[in-house]
């Protein structure tokens, strides 16, 4: 059946409708539509984020700190099998969210995202929890971006305060954000460029490095699989269970090195010719995926043993990576400085991806009247100046880390944000199984969608990866019940998100009255004319540079 005749079907039909851009909106009560008047009234976000963007942004929230820096702790935890095992298992649940996931935001590029999309398919309750749970996730790990900058400057300056950092860091963030996508996305396009040279070159310099190519010309091979050995047995547990247990620690690590990649689904309301370019971006995540994470981590295991001491010492700066440390011991002069500066700039770069998700975030939220109206407004140029504004305050936060006191407890909080990043992939995949039974209930075909994965054929990759999503949470926290090694906070930062996240859910039911959407009342044409209006065909390239770029972005 196509769209089309699907469109004629439902005029005046009672579902669901929201007009991109919050329109109209459904009234969980009555489940009629708002009348006009009592719309909340802006100028809404305009599309001025490119395809290089879009690309770039992608990368980003695959590239950061915990490929450069938290697999060295992995490492030390589950030997280098077990932190290549354990990337590639997560890199396989991040794919499958992200085909989930671009299904449905190419289809429908919509403010708010996958938030906008809970209200749309699922049920309005799910949109709140998602929605102020993504919105905790992204202003949290704000400040902590900004400390771990001021932490990366202390590898070269110990006698200026940290807070001048902190504050020169955030002005930057804010006022990238005040310029608007465009320059949000021309800034990240640069910054994500300087972490793929970064990781390429590093990759490129492991290799040299394991041939005997270095200072040292030590050949190490599969030398550090040998000995030390393949796996690591965690906590002294010794035979195949303490293997397992460090392979474990591993995924757990490695679930949260992965969250940020959904943050393309945010840019979607901005994006420009949506219906081409998003796909695009989804389409190249898995080549990401293998290239900088299991490319990675493989050299990783055999430039570095397990045992070094490095690998638990000068945690937050540029000595602790393990690039870093096969550096050093290679004898190669110069390069930690010069990596440390490449993890600035990816500190900035995800500072200014936080404030810019945490912004559209409750922008969405305020569209869908989840969150007090006045952050739906925008500036004629589509900047939402008082989403932007309020979430940067939460930047402040970071002063809480120049205090021991202070800083333990900010740290309770950055560690919160882990679980709740796995709860709105969770999210993620449940509202795809949703669409995905809504489309076949009404007879679409996923032929006629912008983009389609043959992995969710019948929902499949989104089961896949909400079956191993529940399963990580489940025992994410297992370490604390091991013999001696109880921590109530550890087990609360954990596990609060967790309960957190259903009793937001039950409890804005409750409150607001809400319903599940039918999968023959879904509404999977409101808006169409819109997003069909902004999507053209590009000129395809004729030169040869022309088709390589255009093959990489």
């Amino acid at each position: 059946m196509s769209l089309d005749h699907e469109y004629e079907e439902k005029k005046g039909a009672d579902v669901y409708s929201q007009q991109v851009g919050g329109a109209d909106q459904i009234d969980p009560h009555t489940h009629h539509t708002f009348e006009e008047e009592q719309i909340v009234h802006h100028d809404g976000l305009k599309r001025s984020l490119k395809s290089r963007h879009l690309a770039m942004i992608s990368i980003g929230g695959v590239i950061g700190t915990g490929l450069f820096l938290g697999t060295g702790s992995a490492l030390s935890h589950g030997g280098p099998l077990g932190l290549f095992l354990g990337y590639a298992l997560m890199g396989s649940i991040c794919y499958s969210v992200m085909v989930s996931l671009g299904e449905m935001i190419s289809f429908l590029p919509i403010p708010g995202g996958h938030i906008a999309l809970a209200a749309r398919f699922v049920d309005p309750a799910l949109s709140f929890t998602m929605g102020w749970n993504y919105w905790y996730n992204w202003t949290i790990i704000l400040p902590a971006e900004l400390s771990a900058a001021a932490v990366l400057i202390n590898l070269w300056n110990h006698t200026i305060n940290n807070a001048l950092w902190i504050s020169l860091c955030l002005i930057v963030v804010v006022v990238i954000n005040f310029f608007g996508a465009g320059v949000y996305g021309e800034c990240e396009f640069w910054f994500a460029s300087i972490k793929v040279l970064t990781i390429v070159g590093l990759i490129i310099l492991g290799i040299i490095i394991t041939a005997g190519g270095g200072p040292d010309h030590k050949k190490t091979g599969f030398e550090y699989w040998r000995n030390p050995g393949a796996f690591v047995e965690y906590a002294g547990i010794k035979g195949s269970l303490g293997k397992f247990l460090g392979f474990w620690a591993v995924l757990t690590q490695a679930a949260f090195s992965y969250i940020g990649t959904e943050i393309v689904a945010i840019a979607a309301g901005e994006a420009k010719n949506p219906r081409r370019n998003l796909p695009r971006a989804i389409k190249r995540v898995y080549v990401r995926i293998l290239v900088f994470y299991l490319g990675g981590t493989f050299i990783i295991g055999l430039i570095v043993p397990s045992n070094d001491k490095g690998l638990a010492l000068n945690a937050g700066n540029a000595l602790a990576s393990p690039f870093v440390i096969a550096i050093r011991r290679a004898g190669i002069p110069a390069l930690p400085s010069i990596i440390n500066a490449c993890l600035l700039t990816s500190a900035w770069s995800a500072a200014s991806s936080d404030l810019f998700t945490s912004s559209r975030a409750i922008y969405g939220l305020a569209l869908t009247r989840q969150a007090p109206k006045v952050f739906a407004r925008t500036t004629r140029g589509g900047i939402p100046y008082v989403a932007i504004g309020f979430c940067s305050l939460f930047g402040a936060l970071a002063y809480m880390s120049l205090q021991s006191t202070a800083g333990q407890v900010f740290g309770y909080f950055a560690n919160l944000t882990a679980a709740a990043g796995l709860m709105s992939w969770w999210g993620i995949c449940f509202i795809y199984i949703r669409f995905e039974k809504g489309l076949r209930d009404q007879g679409i075909s996923k032929s006629s969608l912008p983009y389609s994965s043959v992995l969710n054929k019948g929902a499949f990759a989104a089961k896949y990866a909400i079956t191993m999503i529940t399963i990580i949470l489940f025992f994410s926290g297992w370490s604390v019940f091991l013999k001696g090694k109880w921590s109530s906070a550890d087990f609360i930062t954990n596990y609060l998100p967790v309960w957190l996240f259903p009793t937001l859910w039950i409890g804005y039911k409750l409150i607001a009255k809400t319903r599940f959407i039918r999968t023959t009342e879904m509404d999977f044409v409101s808006g169409l004319d819109v997003i069909e209006a902004e999507s053209y065909e590009e000129p395809k390239p004729t030169t040869i540079a022309g088709k390589i770029w255009g093959a990489i972005m």
